[in-house]
């Protein structure tokens, strides 16, 4: 029998020259089994289909490992000396950094209240001893191929969510009936922080009662509610319901789309779609505002030629030779992410 290889993995970065060497979409298998022969099956039958394989001999082990490497996956014998599988897989599921590995346990336990527990315990499936490799990696791949399909879907919900955030649409889902906020963008939280003095996970109270008041109608006729808006001095911030993103019999799950409508606003939008520095984007502001190099530096506290050294940065990203088409080309976005900021 193969000589099951000792445990050599201890922190993330050496992790990920394992995954290197073996192979840029070679997924990670964290092993854990008090039985060196079932060690050494499954790691041979792993290795030569290709994945990069951690081993632990115990539950101490097991969370060490997967603290520090972060596996794909985790192949758990429920029984063990120590801290046995079913504890260890509800420590894992305890802690954000590891609660979405999926969890397969190995048991020699065929008893329903056995198999009942380890799906408690966070498992998302079993098999039986003694141990089919071919088995293991079929139940293995379906798995597999469900959390990278999750891991996708999470990019590309932050992709977009990142994108809302570039074009000044901030964006928040809250959960009623509680009213816990449960996610936000990054310009979400600045802006429920500077109008609200809010945090997450807490909703502000005049947006969970304008939330409440009209949910009811946007769930059973689907009528849009109107806006709410947030006065601050000579800002605002406007919030609407955009759509519910999910329900349950706990409750539904509702996404705000958020706007600021100020100078500021205006400035940080073109800054991030216009990819320009924060300075870049007040220069050319003041410049679609019809003001010469010397008002620019007097309004920035800085002089006439720091004005025209960023406005010539500006002429170079925009792709233009002139102050007229630089302000062409910024105007057009305002009117597209500020249609209705007065120009």
């Amino acid at each position: 029998m193969t000589q099951t290889p000792p445990p050599a993995v201890e922190t993330s970065p050496l992790a990920r020259t394992l995954r290197e060497q073996q192979g840029a979409n070679s997924d990670l298998v964290l092993i854990v089994d008090d039985v060196p022969d079932n060690l050494a099956v499954l790691h041979d039958a792993l290795d030569e289909s290709g994945y990069t394989v951690l081993i632990a001999t115990n539950g101490e082990q097991a969370l060490q490992r997967a603290a520090q490497a972060r596996p794909d996956i985790v192949l758990l014998d429920a029984m063990m000396p120590g801290i046995d599988g079913f504890e260890v897989a509800r420590r894992l599921k305890a802690d954000a950094a590891t609660a979405h590995i999926p969890i397969v346990f190995m048991t020699g336990l065929t008893e329903t209240e056995h198999l009942v527990a380890a799906l408690e315990a966070g498992g998302v499936d079993y098999v039986t001893k003694p141990i089919k490799p071919k088995e293991v990696l079929a139940r293995m791949n379906v798995h597999l191929q469900s959390a990278h399909r999750a891991r996708q879907d999470a990019r590309q919900a932050g992709q977009a969510r990142n994108a809302l955030d570039a074009f000044g649409y901030a964006s928040i889902t809250v959960r009623l009936p509680e009213g816990r906020l449960i996610w936000q963008t990054a310009l979400a939280r600045d802006l429920l922080q500077r109008y609200c003095d809010t945090r997450a996970p807490e909703t502000p109270p005049a947006v969970l009662e304008w939330l409440r008041s009209h949910t009811p109608d946007a769930r059973q006729r689907g009528i849009e509610p109107p806006a709410l808006s947030i006065v601050q001095g000579a800002s605002s911030l406007t919030l609407r319901l955009h759509q519910q993103t999910s329900s349950d019999d706990e409750g539904d799950e509702w996404m705000i789309v958020m706007r600021e409508v100020s100078d500021t606003a205006v400035i940080e939008a073109m800054s991030l779609s216009l990819k320009l520095t924060a300075r870049e984007a007040e220069v050319l502001y003041w410049v679609v505002k019809g003001k010469t190099n010397k008002d620019i530096g007097e309004i920035l506290g800085s002089s006439p030629a720091t004005a025209k050294k960023h406005l010539e940065r500006v002429y170079v990203k925009l792709g233009v030779e002139t102050r007229t088409a630089a302000a062409g080309v910024a105007i057009k976005r305002i009117r597209e992410l500020q249609p209705q900021f007065e120009l």
